[in-house]
């Protein structure tokens, strides 16, 4: 494993921190601190070190601490990342306190952190998802122009050639002109195609089938965003592949038993105080997936009758 184990501050520590800050803000008769953040949140779980396996998952409810966990993690090991942080002025001191080590390879040396490893969030996806639709409304637009200039470039008359800022609109008469270029052809090579967009699910897959790499290390944050159970299958065989066969490690925040299911996965359970680790099947939130279908079972069974 690429990221061993992470040891967070204990709650001496975080006490230490605030005053340090406190006092940094007002000294010792006036300080004060805005927003204590992320301190108090991990020592009453009981929550100190973590260690890691090929895929780690952080499971729990909102304001478990997953996403915070993850966040911490991600500054701590410097991790390249897309969507900003919501930090707090006690973040930079709080990760400074935060420990980690690597694993070792096969022949005894200490890994390094693999380059292009990065943190993605669920914003990420959401904006590429926009990103898209905003360039497929862009080529759209140049395409409608491209038909209008079409059979102007090709049966109007001749760019004159008198400088280089003539030059763009001299090439694109001449690509209309040509004999083997057909309009279509045209309309393509000036425009650009379209990326095929079906549904938030579709798309969302292929951002990790485009994103993800070998030998690399990946904190996800709530993945699962925008897809359907079917294509959170999809993404569970993605990434069982990539940690069995192409040296990939995870670290994921999940609440869906989808993901929780994940094949040799390590789960943290940050709703249990103090925080253990568990198997999926034993978790709050897929007992109450299982509970839900067990009482109605009899319609399920119905249709196999």
């Amino acid at each position: 494993m690429y990221l061993e184990s992470f040891l967070l501050p204990d709650a001496a520590t975080e006490r230490a921190l605030i005053e340090a800050r406190m006092n940094y803000n007002g000294g010792i008769k006036f300080g004060y601190i805005d927003n204590q953040y992320p301190c108090g949140i991990f020592p009453e779980k009981d929550l100190r070190e973590i260690s890691f396996g090929r895929i780690t998952i952080f499971y729990g409810g909102n304001g478990s601490g997953k996403s915070t966990l993850l966040n911490l993690i991600a500054e701590k090991l410097e991790l390249n990342r897309i969507a900003p942080y919501n930090s707090s002025e006690m973040i930079p001191s709080f990760v400074s306190k935060c420990s980690y080590s690597l694993g070792y390879d096969d022949e005894g040396f200490r890994y390094r952190i693999p380059n292009g490893s990065r943190i993605i969030t669920s914003d990420d996806i959401f904006d590429y998802m926009l990103t898209v639709r905003t360039n497929n409304n862009e080529i759209s637009e140049n395409k409608e122009a491209a038909r209008e200039g079409w059979a102007n470039l090709k049966f109007g008359e001749t760019v004159k050639f008198s400088g280089l800022d003539d030059y763009e609109a001299l090439r694109m008469q001449v690509l209309a002109r040509s004999k083997s270029v057909s309009r279509r052809q045209f309309i393509r090579r000036t425009a650009g195609n379209e990326v095929s967009l079906n549904s938030n699910g579709e798309t969302a897959i292929r951002y990790f089938e485009q994103k993800l790499k070998d030998d690399t290390l990946y904190l996800l944050d709530e993945p699962e965003n925008s897809m359907s159970p079917k294509m959170q299958l999809e993404l569970v065989s993605m990434l069982e592949s990539m940690a069995r066969y192409c040296g990939c490690q995870f670290v994921i925040a999940t609440h869906s038993p989808f993901l929780l299911a994940l094949e040799g996965a390590q789960i943290y359970d940050l709703d249990s105080r103090p925080v253990m680790r568990k198997p999926w099947y034993e978790l709050e939130n897929t007992r109450i997936y299982y509970d839900f279908f067990k009482k109605h079972s009899g319609l399920f069974e119905e249709q196999l009758l």
